[in-house]
């Protein structure tokens, strides 16, 4: 009988179906909350992993994927949306905006949509690999269906 997910990564594989996404969420042992640990698991560059982060943009939610090599410039962020003000939420805002704790936010299977940016790095990467829903999973997908399931706008963030 196959293990019970947890309620996000059920609500991330329902998101993942309705996309038509047809990779498979792996689920690891321990873990996996940083993009080098993830990477390490899964045996790839840590480029290819798509870092789920929330910011809080002129109080609103942002969704910044980017390739685990880069570190996300808030100035050049918010000066590409028009935003005030961008700087990295805390866990509560992060929680209350995708109803996932950090370190397994996914890009999809939120509540409600949120505004998305996807580094175009990761486009160097024929697969891509993001978090769903939890710290002890991940799902293989590619730049292009990121940008595809989160509606997300290609971007430079670093």
């Amino acid at each position: 009988m196959p293990e019970k997910l947890h309620p996000n990564v059920e609500k991330v594989a329902a998101a993942l179906r309705e996309h038509g996404v047809p990779g498979e969420i792996v689920t690891f042992a321990e873990a996996t909350p940083t993009a080098a640990t993830a990477a390490a698991q899964l045996g790839c560059e840590v480029g290819a992993i798509a870092n789920s982060l929330i910011f809080e943009a002129d109080g609103d939610p942002l969704l910044v994927l980017t390739s685990g090599a880069h570190r996300v410039d808030t100035g050049l962020v918010a000066e590409r949306i028009g935003a005030a003000r961008v700087r990295r939420a805390d866990a509560a805002f992060v929680r209350a905006a995708t109803g996932q704790a950090i370190g397994g936010v996914a890009p999809i299977g939120h509540p409600a949509p949120i505004r998305t940016l996807v580094d175009v790095w990761l486009g160097g990467h024929e697969v891509v690999w993001a978090a769903a829903g939890h710290p002890h999973t991940v799902f293989p997908t590619s730049f292009d269906e990121l940008v595809r399931i989160t509606g997300g706008v290609p971007v430079q963030v670093e």
